[in-house]
């Protein structure tokens, strides 16, 4: 007969014999497995970004409310004045009236601008034609340009003199326009440099694109329906959510202009470019007045968010979600 093989028993230690799980890492392991540890767990995943929040966002908006009204150079203490800066702002700033209204011309134009010119790239990459990965690849491409350096190429071609794009329309006749030296042109010029970076939007267009069924246009086009059509009463109401969403990211972004401005201009000529963030920038890192810089910030604060709660409030008429 064969001896019989002794069971393991566990000792007074806690653990176990050969082939069994330690008592500790037992319990452990029942409790990582429990709905309490699910809960910590995602809360160990989530704190990253909640520190992130608070120390980038939360605590940065707060403190703008609040150094909003003080009096701040951001050397020494901040002084507690109430609503003062406000009050100078909205009566004596000629310069916020000024930065505002360029500002909203420079949303005016440059957002549908930059919604209609992404929407149609993207409707024809998404052909089927040879070379359709080369091309969308190319018109995404400047999208990747850091601002500055896409500044310093449009200074180049933007250039009153040398520049590659008065040389294109002198090709037909039309004479050297002063592009940044001239304040009725300066603007304008700004608006067209923004169509530069039109691949974003048209990488998002194109997603939009590919989720729209193909057996809709498949049925039009048995009924009849020409291009124009399907484009009309298929494509562009399918696509609505897309066009809302980068119609809000334009407008969000239309007010934060700096870059090209700072860069190219300075503000100028004769306060022609003075968007709203160059102003603030100014006031907080030129003049050192802190305080009346968050006064500022806290009313285009105020601005975007009255602006995007109005589009998203329209937004049930003409967005449809499938």
């Amino acid at each position: 007969m064969s001896t019989p093989v002794p069971v393991p028993k566990e000792g007074g230690d806690g653990t176990v014999g050969a082939g069994r799980t330690p008592a500790p890492l037992a319990r452990l392991s029942s409790w990582l497995q429990s709905a309490k540890a699910e809960r910590y767990i995602g809360f160990v995943f989530v704190a990253p970004w909640v520190i992130a929040f608070l120390c980038f966002e939360l605590i940065p908006t707060a403190s703008a409310f609040i150094y909003s009204l003080t009096d701040w150079s951001i050397v020494g203490g901040a002084n507690f004045i109430g609503l003062a800066n406000y009050q100078e702002m909205f009566t004596r700033d000629r310069l916020f009236v000024k930065s505002l209204e360029n500002t909203l011309y420079y949303a005016l134009l440059s957002v549908p601008l930059n919604v209609m010119a992404g929407f149609i790239i993207a409707l024809m990459l998404n052909a089927k034609v040879r070379g359709q990965t080369i091309f969308r690849t190319l018109f995404y491409l400047p999208a990747l340009i850091p601002s500055v350096a896409g500044a310093v190429v449009w200074i180049w071609i933007l250039d009153t003199n040398n520049g590659v794009l008065n040389f294109f329309l002198g090709l037909f006749g039309v004479e050297k326009i002063r592009w940044l030296t001239s304040p009725a042109w300066s603007k304008p010029a700004l608006v067209i440099m923004s169509l530069w970076t039109i691949g974003s939007g048209m990488v998002i267009y194109l997603a939009g694109l590919q989720n729209v069924p193909q057996e809709l246009y498949e049925a039009a086009e048995v009924d009849g329906a020409s291009v124009l059509q399907k484009l009309l009463r298929i494509t562009i109401p399918l696509m609505t959510p897309t066009i809302f969403f980068n119609l809000l990211m334009g407008i969000i972004g239309s007010f934060q202009v700096f870059n090209a401005a700072f860069i190219m201009t300075g503000g100028g000529p004769v306060n022609s470019t003075l968007f709203y963030m160059l102003h603030i920038y100014e006031q907080a890192f030129t003049h050192w007045r802190m305080g009346y810089a968050s006064a500022l910030s806290v009313v285009l604060f105020v601005l975007v968010l009255v602006l995007t709660t109005v589009v998203n409030r329209t937004s049930k008429r003409w967005v449809f979600y499938g």
